[in-house]
């Protein structure tokens, strides 16, 4: 049997990042409340701290490192 996959949009995974980041609720919690594996909340977490320094990068940040 073919399970198929929920694409979720990235206003999506970033309200659900950022809950993670908060600290308020376990991941667990955050993962019923939004039915999302753990997991996935987890690796969302992880890439939104990774990359979130971007977001500030002035665009002649940018084009140097090209």
């Amino acid at each position: 049997m073919k399970v198929k996959r929920t694409h979720r949009d990235k206003d999506f995974k970033f309200k659900v990042a950022i809950e993670a980041i908060k600290g308020e609720k376990k991941i667990a919690e955050i993962a019923a409340e939004f039915g999302v594996h753990p997991q996935q909340i987890t690796q969302w977490k992880r890439e939104l701290l990774e990359k979130g320094p971007e977001v500030f990068s002035n665009k002649a940040e940018s084009d140097l490192k090209k």
